[in-house]
């Protein structure tokens, strides 16, 4: 079956099953329905939604009944509760993660980006700048004035120091760049902690 796909084009698991529904319809010829579909969800998640979040942070292939099954909801609901965290925003979108090394990008540079100017127009001019260049996997504007924080992805040093030169320094109101190179990862490509949403 080929994936289902949500009202903005995500695939997730394929829809709740035959006999999802048939014990659904029964439910209700019965005068019933499961607990989790008899009211609206409210506007505070709870630990179902939780434990989605957490799930397909681990796993984003994970069918429908699949992840209905590790957080302990029939398919219905689930499905229903998975649309309803996209629609809200706290789930933003669904990416495989790729082993940088494996595809040829050896070298991670943290780069520090001192701007010339420190007002709204050149500012903003240099966000757009580095949204632009795939090789930014990361920006941050941090504490200081005028400073941003790069993470660029490059083949090898002399790949890096090419595009520093050619490209970082080019961008419009730059006044300085600092470089530091990633020697070796201890953690990347993380999950979001949850930990303070289960403590609500």
């Amino acid at each position: 079956m080929a994936p289902r796909k949500t009202h903005s084009g995500k695939a997730l698991g394929p829809p709740p099953g035959p006999a999802a529904s048939r014990g659904a319809r029964a439910l209700a010829a019965a005068g019933a329905e499961p607990a989790d579909d008899a009211a609206p969800h409210g506007a505070a998640l709870d630990r179902y939604d939780i434990a989605i979040l957490r799930e397909l942070q681990h796993d984003a292939r994970l069918t429908n009944a699949e992840l209905a099954s590790r957080i302990g909801l029939s398919a219905a609901p689930t499905w229903r509760r998975v649309r309803w965290l996209e629609e809200q925003g706290y789930i933003t979108g669904y990416r495989a993660e790729l082993d940088r090394r494996r595809i040829g990008l050896g070298v991670l540079a943290f780069v520090r980006v001192d701007a010339e100017r420190n007002n709204a127009a050149a500012t903003r001019a240099l966000e757009d700048a580095i949204r632009a260049l795939p090789e930014v996997v990361a920006c941050h504007y941090i504490s200081g004035a005028g400073t941003f924080e790069l993470q660029v992805m490059a083949t090898d040093l002399d790949a890096y120091s090419r595009f520093s030169m050619d490209v970082l320094f080019k961008l419009p109101n730059v006044k300085d760049l600092h470089t530091s190179f990633s020697l070796g990862e201890v953690k990347a490509g993380g999950a979001l902690p949850l930990g303070h949403l289960a403590s609500r």
